[in-house]
């Protein structure tokens, strides 16, 4: 692996520039609009892979968009490294808060990015942290150094739910054998504090609906004598949490793990400065749970949160009326051992019953997912640690996320393999909003990085 340094400063700037082509197709999976660039970013990679030296590389069709899969077996007896990512990305939107257009790639200079980042939709989740991997892959392959076997599963819909994978997982698992599981699709805690992500929160997503009256009525004439959707959604989304921002649904926390403190004076030894914090995110304070600090709110601690509030005149001007409709979108980030389905019939039951009469609520529940904790004693882990002490000169820190990866819950239940989850973006990077970017220094070190966990893995199941 010696040579990779070599490699990467011969073929930088064209794994730059592919990064780059990559980036400009708008494969947004939620929107039926970008529906063929979805299918032509499922040809791009298709192509990729087959370039960086992969076999029996094929578009693989499912009910909702296809899912690429490659492999390079080296020998049958050798261990086997499957490598899970997703070409989709979120929704641009609000278009007017990016500062260059975002499927029009840009490379620019930043505090914590002196190299440069690159800026576009997807550039950190998770196009830019997927194609690492066929890189890397790229690289062990070009110079033989390939150790052990590998195999690919990049998917077109992880930003809508994963619809199709649960399927595909279940009926092709002997093609999907392994004996790992690596995905880049999380970060790590600075550039020169490199971490490994061990714990990922689950997810229930939902919908809610408040009905009132069957037309939208003059707030003159019907002010006062009628409940009014918007105003009654506000109270009921307000009441779902209390004074000390405690969740509100009966029976919510009863799975909920309360961490040792032995565990949390060790998760506090993460470098963390709340000040730097604040003034990342231009707040005058910070905000939470009581009773917990800022990385266990988010990291270890369930949530619920409102993504999205709508209903009534929103239009330029006045207009004087009592919306018929209010609607919301609610995200519950949830904890090892909380189960999303269970989960979300709790909100329902609890959502509809706050309802005063003269509403009516539907609760409609979106997608969700498990938890997920892997332990820091299994070889996958040593190897991955390894990998990051050799290229960053120091041992990573393991860190549970706030995010979510509902798929490797999955992975685990049929698959029976254990995730390595190597991130190598930053929380400032602003996935999911405005001004996405990656880092170029961050994109070659996981190139650099991958290729040395599977010279460990491989040496470790010797």
């Amino acid at each position: 692996m010696q040579q990779i340094k070599e490699y990467l400063k011969q073929h930088e700037q064209r794994f730059i520039n592919e990064l780059i082509e990559l980036l400009k197709i708008p494969s947004v999976s939620a929107d039926p609009a970008f529906s063929q660039d979805v299918f032509n970013t499922a040809e791009a990679v298709k192509t990729a892979l087959e370039q960086a030296g992969c076999e029996a590389v094929e578009i693989c069709d499912t009910e909702g968009y296809p899912i690429i899969y490659a492999e390079k077996i080296v020998d049958p007896s050798l261990p086997t490294v499957l490598v899970y990512g997703h070409y989709d990305v979120q929704p641009p939107d609000p278009i007017d808060l990016w500062d260059s257009p975002p499927f029009e790639p840009v490379i620019q200079t930043t505090e914590l990015h002196p190299k440069g980042a690159i800026f576009a939709r997807g550039a950190c989740d998770d196009k830019g942290q997927m194609y690492m991997h066929v890189k890397a892959v790229e690289f062990m392959i070009k110079t033989g150094q390939l150790p052990c076997n590998v195999k690919f599963m990049i998917e077109g819909e992880e930003e809508v739910g994963s619809k199709s994978l649960a399927s595909f997982v279940d009926q092709h698992r002997e093609k999907l054998a392994n004996d790992i599981i690596l995905i880049s699709d999380t970060g790590m805690i600075a550039n020169d504090v490199p971490s490994i992500t061990t714990g990922l929160r689950g997810l229930s997503y939902v919908e809610v609906e408040v009905t009132g009256p069957n037309r939208d009525l003059h707030s003159g004439l019907y002010g006062g004598a009628v409940a009014n959707p918007i105003n009654i959604l506000a109270k009921m989304i307000s009441s779902l949490h209390d004074e000390h921002n405690h969740i509100t649904i009966p029976g919510f926390y009863d799975k909920v793990e309360d961490l040792s403190e032995v565990e949390r004076a060790e998760m506090a030894k993460a470098p963390f400065d709340v000040n730097d914090y604040q003034k990342a995110l231009d707040i005058e304070s910070i905000y939470g749970e009581k009773g917990y600090t800022t990385n266990e709110r988010n990291s270890i601690r369930p949530t619920l949160d409102v993504n999205g509030i709508w209903g009534g005149y929103t239009g330029e001007g006045a207009k004087t009326v009592i919306a018929s409709k209010a609607y919301a979108k609610i995200s519950m980030r949830l904890v090892p051992h909380q189960d999303w389905e269970e989960i979300t019939a709790l909100f329902k039951t609890h959502f509809e019953s706050i309802a005063p009469k003269g509403v009516r609520v539907k609760v409609t529940p979106h997608h969700g997912g498990q938890g997920y904790v892997t332990p820091i004693d299994t070889i996958g882990y040593q190897a991955a640690s390894k990998a990051y002490e050799t290229t960053f000169g120091k041992k990573p820190i393991p860190q549970r996320s706030g995010g979510s990866i509902p798929i490797v819950a999955l992975f685990e239940e049929v698959l029976k393999s254990k995730t390595i989850l190597m991130g190598f973006g930053l929380d400032s990077d602003a996935i999911h909003s405005p001004n996405e970017h990656f880092g170029v220094w961050n994109y070659l070190k996981g190139i650099e990085t991958i290729p040395y966990f599977y010279q460990y893995f491989a040496e470790m199941n010797a």
